[in-house]
């Protein structure tokens, strides 16, 4: 049986998704803003929620239809097959977003699913109540522009929460994101790869993963497990692949610094945690203090944000150190992100690449130095 996927992401790493995505066997593969579409059989979700570095969550499209009404809304998911994905006594609890639609009332759609759904199940079941004692399966609902997205939900908790990240710094980087950010870098199982502002180690452990080919969703559960469309099977099978393919002999290395202790601390507990201890070391250092370590780096950092942590001058004067620290960068190579437009000016060179990539719903730039 082939089903419809949609995995949402950053905005800005739609095509590293994409080539992810590809990579792991999906079909008809297309990317929207924020989002990718792929086709597959249950065996390409089980290795979606397993594999897939870039992407927030894997859902399962149960429907797509034009809603402008409420009525069209309601007749829209009544007619879906809804009875394929969720069990008489499965609970199904529903949420999502509207964006230039012409309704707009969230607690109003989510009404009128809940209702639909109902009926829809309730007929295919021939229940006049369902009795949603059972599992849990999380429907997703999103409007942009009146075409209606009905999905549902097969990772539960966001694909960034990989398991090794107990606690984090003051403003953290998304592990999705930062994945995005290492495979721009085109890190490999040879690279040495340096932050010299670690925070929690975000960049440096998902590094180590990508170089080692450790799967980002290996250690941890998803609430597709516990639907009736997706066997054991799957799950197991896409585990077995994900071990067999973990170099455990890697020349990969990675050095963090950081001016707080706790950060170091927290960056070599969370190490640990994902199981890539051994390839990272840090330590207490300042950015005025930061001596380049022997060899050819790749550079990924998350420079303190204006907006977030310091004063918009005290993050400059941060900018203008690196600067100072880094440059020239003599065959290394850089990739920093930040919202501040005035990073190239600051920093004393123009980046050889910059694009534009969300931190949430902030807009950064990941300026690029490989030359």
């Amino acid at each position: 049986m082939i089903y419809n996927y949609v995995a949402p992401c950053h905005f800005g790493l739609e095509k590293t998704l994409t080539f992810e995505i590809k990579k792991i066997g999906g079909e008809n593969v297309r990317a929207e803003n924020g989002r990718v579409f792929f086709s597959g059989g249950a065996e390409v979700c089980a290795k979606a929620n397993v594999f897939l570095r870039t992407a927030e969550r894997v859902c399962v499209v149960l429907g797509q239809f034009r809603a402008t009404t409420f009525d069209e809304l309601f007749e829209g998911i009544r007619t879906l097959p809804l009875s394929e994905f969720i069990g008489k006594t499965d609970k199904f609890p529903n949420n999502g977003h509207s964006l230039n639609s012409k309704l707009t009332s969230i607690p109003a759609i989510q009404k009128i699913v809940k209702k639909a759904m109902a009926v829809n199940l309730g007929k295919a079941y021939g229940m006049v109540v369902m009795p949603e004692s059972g599992v849990e399966c999380r429907i997703r609902f999103s409007l942009m522009k009146d075409a209606f997205t009905l999905m549902l939900d097969t990772s539960g908790q966001g694909l960034h929460k990989r398991g090794y990240r107990r606690d984090s710094n003051t403003a953290p980087i998304r592990e999705t994101l930062a994945a995005g950010i290492v495979d721009i870098a085109r890190v490999r199982a040879g690279d040495t790869v340096c932050d010299p502002f670690c925070g929690s180690g975000t960049l440096l452990i998902e590094s180590a993963m990508k170089a080692l080919d450790i799967a980002p969703g290996l250690k941890r559960r998803f609430d597709g497990e516990h639907m009736k469309f997706l066997t054991e099977s799957v799950w197991i099978t896409a585990r077995e692949e994900a071990r067999s393919l973990i170099k455990k002999d890697g020349e990969f290395r990675a050095v963090g610094f950081d001016i707080d202790k706790e950060c170091v601390e927290l960056t070599a507990a969370n190490a640990k945690i994902a199981g890539v201890d051994e390839y990272i070391t840090v330590e207490r250092r300042d950015i005025r203090d930061f001596v380049c370590p022997e060899g050819a780096l790749k550079i990924l950092t998350n420079p303190p944000y204006g907006e977030r942590m310091l004063e918009i001058s005290e993050a400059r004067e941060i900018y203008k150190t690196m600067g100072e620290r880094l440059l020239p960068l003599n065959g290394n190579q850089l990739y920093a992100i930040t919202p501040d437009e005035e990073f190239e000016n600051i920093f004393g060179a123009k980046a050889d690449k910059n694009r534009k990539l969300y931190n949430g719903m902030m807009m950064c730039r990941l300026y690029s130095y490989f030359r």
